[in-house]
């Protein structure tokens, strides 16, 4: 096998072991990037674009399908207050903090603020309005009558629905519990005990000023 000096030139051997060398490496990184590539070129292929333009949605509300045509941009509760005029949710912050516009998708409370109408599509959406049936107030809206868990009542339909989605997850809190999971929603006229009562009253227990 030649060998070389090290202070002579380098040898034939050197030269093509450094040849395939990089060779190797550049077929190696073409590769890497043209798998790349490709797999953008088919992510792209594969995605639907949608917009900027208004596009078809449907939603279902309280059990109903309601059909729309508006931009993807359209928040849901834009989509309920403009378009089907269901105002019940209110907009307050408008950022994910106080919880007034708060509705019930597929069974988790959700800022109606902060999610896409197009993104509800396909999912339970329940609002304020779909509580009552005949004009029968449901026994949570009654046990916040009862209870005086509201003033200005601008938060109360947000209040209303995440307490019911408490209820449905959690039948039978504590007043601990009851705190706790109604932590997302703000109340600038202080009716956090009432609200607890309201909810302890429609899971039937003691604390309710109906049931005191």
């Amino acid at each position: 096998m030649p060998k070389r000096d090290h202070a002579g030139p380098p040898s034939e051997l050197d030269v093509s072991r450094r040849g395939f060398l990089k060779g190797a490496g550049a077929a190696l990184s073409s590769g890497i990037v043209a798998g790349a590539e490709a797999l953008e070129a088919a992510n792209r292929a594969a995605a639907k674009i949608i917009g900027p333009g208004k596009t078809p949605v449907t939603l279902k509300i309280n059990g109903v399908n309601k059909a729309l045509n508006i931009e993807p941009r359209v928040t849901l509760l834009d989509a309920l207050r403009d378009e089907l005029e269901l105002t019940g949710a209110k907009r307050v912050c408008d950022r994910s903090s106080c919880g007034a516009c708060t509705v019930i998708v597929s069974g988790k409370s959700v800022y109606a603020c902060s999610m896409l109408a197009i993104e509800a599509q396909g999912k339970n959406i329940e609002t304020v309005e779909g509580l009552s049936v005949a004009g029968k107030l449901h026994p949570l809206q009654q046990a916040f009558v009862d209870n005086d868990a509201q003033q200005c009542g601008y938060c109360t339909p947000g209040f209303v629905m995440a307490c019911k989605a408490f209820l449905d997850k959690n039948p039978n809190p504590t007043i601990e519990q009851v705190r706790k999971g109604l932590g997302g929603n703000l109340c600038r006229c202080g009716t956090y005990v009432g609200v607890a009562e309201a909810v302890l009253q429609t899971a039937g227990k003691k604390g309710g000023r109906a049931n005191a």
